[in-house]
């Protein structure tokens, strides 16, 4: 699968590089800083982690070599229409975690996957539903974990996930940043 070429994961997230290393394919990691995150503010749903995921990809196109295949992943928590990203500090953390109480909330991770005559994007969605929590529980949260670098103010793996998520509907391993049974799927056509 893939022979020719070189698989290259443009990302940061170390939630992502042990996702991808799942799946036992070799790659390398590769980072760019400063990218633009920024999406038209008509866009909704899926279309906004696929724009973002897109941008990534388009970064990275500049600089790869002709035998890269590049994967660029962007994941957003989207609650009612309103996107959740990263919080900026401990009180819109608590902001967040407050709003995801006690019900259900999209995790939403688009996928692009790019070589230099070819490029595929996906959507994932995971419905995951939340008990009620208590304050008590997510000031124990924030300050244990410091959930600053997880859309929504939360990772599924962590604490958070294990007292206060009651059920998913999809991929557990999109929530937690990248859909791999269906990036495996997209890779075996490709």
């Amino acid at each position: 699968m893939l022979e020719g070429y070189k698989i290259v994961l443009a990302s940061n997230s170390p939630r992502r590089k042990e996702l991808l290393g799942g799946l036992g394919l070799s790659f390398d990691v590769r980072t760019l800083s400063g990218i633009d995150e920024s999406y038209p503010k008509e866009l909704k749903g899926e279309d906004i982690p696929k724009y973002i995921s897109g941008k990534k990809a388009e970064a990275y196109q500049q600089t790869m070599a002709d035998d890269e295949l590049i994967i660029t992943a962007d994941t957003i928590v989207y609650d009612n229409s309103e996107v959740l990203g990263k919080p900026k500090d401990a009180a819109d953390a608590k902001r967040m975690l407050r709003q995801l109480s006690g019900h259900a909330h999209d995790v939403i991770t688009g996928v692009s996957i790019v070589t230099k005559q070819k490029t595929v994007q996906f959507a994932s969605v995971s419905k995951v539903y939340f008990a009620d929590l208590t304050d008590e529980e997510i000031d124990f949260y924030i300050a244990e974990y410091k959930p600053f670098d997880k859309a929504g103010a939360y990772g599924i793996q962590e604490w958070i996930g294990f007292v206060g998520v009651t059920r998913i509907e999809g991929s557990y391993f999109n929530v937690m940043g990248l859909p791999v049974q269906r990036l495996y799927s997209e890779l075996k056509k490709f």
